[in-house]
């Protein structure tokens, strides 16, 4: 089986191009060609496929073999495949995903390949029903108190297509993420488990971001939490309308005009190719 493995802003896939070659099992070669000891290494894999509907359609799967709705690292290492290996021809096209059909615009390098990719991330989704979370459905989450082991935070909840738990600390960097994100993504408010974003104010228009991604772990980007972090900066008055994310693998510039579709603006690259023999 041929992969390629591609990264946006460190957050790493294998992708398989499914124009071309079929997964009979994704859920399982997902575990097993994630594995960075014994697969390919990876936060998970992505299948690159036709669609009826848009240009490309992606499904995404986690390193443990869970199938996430979205993901906005990976939607624009999509594109930058599809572009560079000549699935398309426009360097404005749709791609399908499991929160919606999202718009992209690609901006070629002087080699005439894509290197870096605006994502139009669609409208966030601010409502309990939308994560899904327990308690009133229509009810938003912005700044609720919740106990954790032996902290007690302020979250601010956001879905966009995914779902995702804000929480402002003052020292990212000594902040111990692996504990404290299993429990919330564990935690019994959220049936489907959540993504968590711990973020450090640096100034109303930059932050630092960690992330904790559900099925997978603290990976070193993910633009559908940076997308979260931009809303819940509005929606608890911390920060502004445009937004420098500086992640660990990298930097996203990010835009939310408190209404409408929040956008996107990060890295595409592609690490390596090979072929993959299963198990």
């Amino acid at each position: 089986m041929k992969f390629v493995k591609m990264h946006g802003a460190g957050n790493d896939y294998v992708y398989i191009d499914c124009f071309r070659q079929t997964v009979e099992d994704p859920e399982r070669l997902a575990r097993e060609i994630s594995d960075r000891h014994f697969g390919v290494g990876g936060d998970g894999l992505i299948l690159i496929e036709p669609s009826r509907q848009a240009d490309v359609k992606m499904r995404i799967f986690n390193a443990d073999g869970s199938e996430a709705e979205m993901c906005g690292n990976g939607v624009r290492c999509v594109a930058k495949y599809a572009f560079d290996h000549g699935l398309v021809d426009r360097t404005e096209i749709t791609i399908e995903t499991g929160a919606g059909n999202l718009p992209l615009t690609m901006f070629p390098n002087e080699r005439e390949q894509i290197d870096k990719v605006r994502v139009n991330m669609g409208r966030p989704r601010l409502t309990r029903g939308d994560l899904p979370m327990l308690g009133p459905a229509d009810e938003r989450v912005v700044n609720l108190h919740l106990d954790v082991l032996d902290r007690t935070f302020q979250i601010t909840c956001v879905s966009m297509g995914n779902p995702h738990c804000v929480i402002y600390v003052d020292r990212l960097k000594d902040f111990p993420v692996k504990k404290y994100g299993y429990a919330i993504e564990h935690n019994e408010l959220f049936p489907r488990r959540i993504n968590v974003e711990f973020v450090e104010i640096i100034s109303p228009h930059e932050v630092c971001q960690r992330t904790w991604e559900r099925g997978a772990g603290e990976t070193l980007a993910c633009g559908t939490g940076a997308s979260a972090v931009t809303v819940a900066g509005i929606l608890t008055g911390r920060t502004g309308t445009t937004l420098l994310n500086h992640l660990v693998g990298g930097d996203l510039e990010m835009t939310w005009d408190g209404e409408n579709e929040v956008f996107m603006t990060g890295p595409a690259a592609e690490v390596f190719s090979g072929e993959y023999i299963p198990r």
